[in-house]
């Protein structure tokens, strides 16, 4: 019998622990650059409530543009200077100063009115708006026409430490940077299979990555795209309700243990 509940103590230890190896990231040889591949190289095509920071600016101060690139200047009661910063969606300026694309894919624009912009890339809207320009300017060449997201905006949910919407303004986040920036993922949160939910215009997408592998920088998800989910799924140790190290897991057994032996000698005095 006591070899019996040894044995059976053992096994529960064993499988009710977390593994050290599925709690760090990026493991394995690092990638030789003769075998990394471009990541990501599709630009991205604007969505809905996308919100991008149009500046327009006169490279001669004597201009007689200078006026109309006045109208295109809009006011806000902060500044969004810090590149790297990142905070909870909606409290940026660039929240209140960008164009938001409305529900018809349009932003609206001081004279030039509203211009389509569903679907197309950054670099493509910046050729729109400056064609929309030539119509007004008298000198073409000295207007600098600059449009980019207003920062990348993602949602995070499940074993997460800080979960909800967030926003990091940089043009480039990875799936690590989205994941520090909440606080990282808990204990029990499973790093190799994390799920990306990606909206696009062709429908909805699910992808996953392993980030306990370093193959993960060469996953064409590796680098976020705005408006994507991220869900961080629990480990089976979590239903279990045994604990994530050794000594929790031993407690717990002792615990469940302690009772039943309490219980079968109270019943046996009865």
């Amino acid at each position: 019998m006591k070899k019996h509940f040894l044995l059976l103590l053992s096994i529960v230890f064993l499988s009710s622990c977390v593994p050290s190896k599925d709690l760090i990231y990026l493991q394995g040889e690092p990638i030789q650059k003769k075998e990394i591949k471009r990541i990501n190289d599709i630009p991205y095509k604007l969505q809905v409530d996308d919100i991008l920071n149009i500046d327009i600016k006169s490279t001669d101060i004597k201009s007689s543009n200078e006026d109309m690139v006045s109208i295109f200047v809009k006011q806000s009661g902060g500044n969004n200077s810090g590149g790297n910063s990142s905070q909870s969606f909606g409290s940026g300026a660039s929240y209140l100063s960008g164009y938001s694309i409305d529900s018809y894919g349009n932003i609206r624009m001081p004279t030039l009115g509203e211009i389509n912009v569903l679907g197309y890339t950054t670099v493509e809207v910046r050729k729109k708006i400056e064609n929309e320009l030539n119509k007004y300017l008298k000198n073409k060449d000295d207007i600098f026409v600059s449009v980019k997201l207003s920062g990348i905006k993602y949602t995070i949910i499940g074993e997460i430490s800080s979960p909800g919407p967030k926003v990091i303004f940089q043009n480039k986040v990875s799936v690590i940077d989205a994941i520090a920036n909440s606080g990282d993922i808990t204990t029990v949160g499973n790093r190799k299979k994390v799920e990306i939910i990606r909206n696009s215009i062709s429908g909805t997408e699910k992808f996953t990555i392993d980030l306990t592998d370093i193959n993960a920088f060469n996953s064409d998800v590796f680098y976020i795209k705005p408006n994507d989910i991220i869900n961080i799924i629990p480990l089976k140790q979590k239903t279990w309700g045994t604990g994530t190290t050794g000594l929790q897991t031993f407690t717990t057994v002792i615990s469940v243990f302690t009772l039943l032996y309490s219980t079968v000698i109270l019943a046996k005095n009865l």
